[in-house]
């Protein structure tokens, strides 16, 4: 099932991982360290309709998140692409976690992210622009290869492709026994930005 069809069909908890996960992968953009929303990822694991861990823990720890993010951004990155694509998904994450609002997150942050992996690739020869090109677009629609190189669509574009979908897979095969999976997938994306943001902040020097 493609990234497209899966996202059209996951339920409020799968969009939620899915929109989040795209998030916390793009963490090092932002200067958190790797804790720091964890907190959502346990509000996920809660009953949505507002009990313990549900919306109001959501929301909650939502806030706490943008706060210390906003105290932790780092010097010198007003006007970068990718870090300003990762505080759009930020500022965006709804407060409520209604399918229709987390579907329009987590489609937004699908793109924004393998837009923030396209324009940190070292495989690019520069700074892409544009919008995401023809061969991702069909990628993610299930119409094109996700496997090795495509024009368009580089090895770390192609990783974090495969990242969204094996996220929202584990969600609708397993529902909140699949969090944990999913968060693990999540931890290993976000330690590969973490070394290209890493690798990129040095060349600058």
């Amino acid at each position: 099932m493609s990234l497209v069809e899966l996202i059209a069909q996951a339920d409020e908890r799968g969009l939620a991982a899915s929109g989040l996960a795209c998030l916390d992968r793009c963490v090092p953009l932002l200067g958190g360290d790797d804790e720091v929303l964890r907190p959502l990822w346990g509000s996920l694991a809660g009953d949505p309709a507002g009990a313990a861990g549900g919306d109001g823990d959501w929301a909650e720890r939502l806030e706490r998140a943008r706060g210390t993010l906003a105290a932790a951004a780092p010097e010198g990155a007003a006007g970068d692409e990718a870090t300003e694509l990762a505080r759009g998904m930020l500022a965006t994450a709804p407060a409520a976690r209604t399918a229709g609002e987390v579907r329009a997150w987590a489609d937004a942050c699908s793109v924004a992210s393998l837009r923030i992996h396209r324009l940190l690739d070292p495989a690019e020869d520069a700074a892409p622009d544009g919008p995401l090109p023809e061969a991702l677009v069909l990628a993610r629609a299930g119409a094109g290869p996700v496997e090795g190189r495509t024009e368009g669509m580089s090895p770390l574009v192609a990783a974090e492709l495969r990242r969204q979908v094996a996220v929202l897979e584990l969600l609708a095969g397993h529902g909140t026994a699949g969090l944990r999976q999913a968060l693990e997938v999540c931890t290993e994306g976000r330690r590969v930005l973490r070394a290209v943001v890493s690798r990129r902040a040095r060349g600058r020097v």
